[in-house]
């Protein structure tokens, strides 16, 4: 029996390191990195913060296994079909990578701010560099190749949700390109003329037109280097 006085304590609250990943991403989501603190974590799902720490030591464990968790859910198959081409699985894989990540731009400044040297960070590079041997690149050219890959598209992605200048979700892309159109048709064209003149093709950087014509011109020049058997040195 509870001593008089005394109330009775309720049932301990369970808790789970998808719990405290799906928190960090939601505030991520919709406040940036700098809401994504382990007071508002543990905020977020009831728990005092040393219920956070149980699971994670500090913040950067949590970006860590959040960083790890968004590249898990990178779809495979895209690499696994040899039988297609291997530019064409390059670019499906990007395209893949831009579509998850603009859906969580507040996590893409983690992806470029740390390592990227967890389990499901380390499949994905084995399955670029699997698929850079299969278009013929000698094996040093594949690793380097790889990088410029992986540099293009998360920079290209981080350029993109940068451009935003504020947390929360990215507008529609063609509401974004408008803004960025009509902020450029404002530049003074006695001073910049070539600027003015290329406002169209400066709003849409952040398409997914632009994003893909970048990439192929990369490839292109991966493409080059496998043709030659070039190996730089």
């Amino acid at each position: 029996m509870p001593q008089a006085g005394r109330s009775r304590r309720g049932p301990r609250r369970t808790l789970t390191e998808e719990q405290i990943l799906d928190a960090a991403l939601t505030l991520l989501d919709e406040g940036g990195t700098d809401a994504a603190s382990v007071r508002g974590i543990a905020a977020t799902v009831g728990v005092a913060p040393n219920g956070v720490y149980t699971y994670f030591p500090d913040k950067a464990a949590v970006v860590k296994a959040l960083v790890e968790r968004l590249l898990g859910e990178v779809d495979h198959g895209i690499f696994l079909d040899r039988g297609q081409p291997w530019r064409q699985r390059v670019e499906s894989l990007a395209l893949d990578l831009r579509t998850r990540l603009s859906a969580h731009p507040g996590a893409v400044p983690l992806m470029i701010g740390g390592p990227m040297d967890g389990p499901n960070a380390l499949a994905l590079n084995e399955r670029l560099l699997e698929l850079l041997n299969d278009a013929g690149l000698h094996p040093t050219d594949a690793a380097r190749a790889a990088y410029l890959l992986i540099v293009y598209v998360f920079g290209s992605i981080a350029l993109e949700v940068a451009d935003l200048h504020r947390p929360g979700p990215l507008p529609p892309e063609p509401e974004r390109i408008d803004t960025r159109l009509r902020a450029f048709a404002a530049t003074p064209a006695e001073h910049y003329p070539r600027t003015a003149a290329a406002a169209p093709e400066l709003a849409g950087y952040i398409s997914t037109e632009q994003y893909v014509w970048g990439l192929r011109r990369v490839l292109d020049g991966i493409t080059t280097s496998a043709a030659t058997g070039e190996v730089v040195g």
